[in-house]
Parts: structure tokens; C-alpha cells; sequence
């Protein structure tokens, strides 16, 4: 499972395609079929830690799901893949980072809350640095 996950975050640092040719998702909202997590699940609006997550619903449960901090600036891409899927082999490819650079990667796990029910791991892309990571901190 660690090799899974560590694949998983590898692939997602190496990654910097764009979702959507001239997509720019670097502002709060990012537009085109991405909705506000508030207004699909039981969330509040902003979730400390993650920011105020938008998501194109087609692609739950794994997203990508982009994390905007307070002033609407993209903060992470985030991925919340279930753990079952991971234990039946199953492939996630190409996750693209829509923000552009990833400045660095964590994976952690999740025992599951609205909107993804299942016990997931969430491999986070963090576009911008540990020290500004603070500005979803609350």
C-alpha cells in the first residue's frame, strides 16, 4: 500500500497539465463544471487545513478537488482516493495538477466524511510553500 501511495504522489509531483486548455483556476472561483464542495455536500464553506474546496462533481469521488485559501488564491490540488480501490489494483493515472507547479506533496488518511463517505487517502499538491501552507491554516 505505501508503494501505491508513493506512486500516487510521484506521479502527481511530476505532473503539471492543465485540466482544461487556457484554464485558469488560479482564482477563487475557478469556473467551468467546478462547484463549490459547500453546495454538493454537508461542509462549510471553508475548511481549516484545506481552504474552500471546489470540485467537478463527474469526477468524485477522487476530484481534483482545488483548495483556495482565504483571499481566493489556489493553494493545493487535492485527490481524495478511496482505499478500497487501492487494494483491488486499481490505476490512477495522470493526475494532473491544475494550479501549475507543485512546490511539494503530502499523503495522509482520511477515515471518511461527507461527500466521500469511504475511508480515502488524501494526496495533497501544494502549489504554494510549507511556510505559506499557514494560509489555510484557519
Amino acid at each position: 500500500m505505501k508503494r501505491v501511495l508513493l506512486a500516487i504522489g510521484l506521479a502527481a509531483l511530476l505532473s503539471t497539465s492543465v485540466l482544461a486548455a487556457g484554464a485558469d483556476v488560479s482564482n477563487s472561483p475557478p469556473g467551468g463544471d467546478y462547484q463549490a464542495v459547500s453546495k454538493l455536500v454537508k461542509l462549510p464553506d471553508f475548511l481549516p487545513g484545506m481552504g474552500q474546496l471546489f470540485v467537478n462533481p463527474k469526477t468524485l469521488p477522487a476530484g481534483p478537488f482545488l483548495a483556495y485559501d482565504h483571499d481566493g488564491k489556489l493553494v493545493s490540488t487535492i485527490y481524495m482516493i478511496p482505499l478500497d480501490e487501492l487494494q483491488n489494483q486499481m490505476k490512477f493515472e495522470d493526475l494532473a495538477a491544475p494550479g501549475g507547479k507543485v512546490d511539494h506533496v503530502e499523503v495522509y488518511y482520511n477515515a471518511g466524511h461527507p461527500g466521500v463517505e469511504k475511508p480515502h487517502a488524501h494526496v495533497v499538491l501544494w502549489h504554494v510553500s510549507k511556510a505559506d501552507e499557514v494560509r489555510v491554516a484557519k
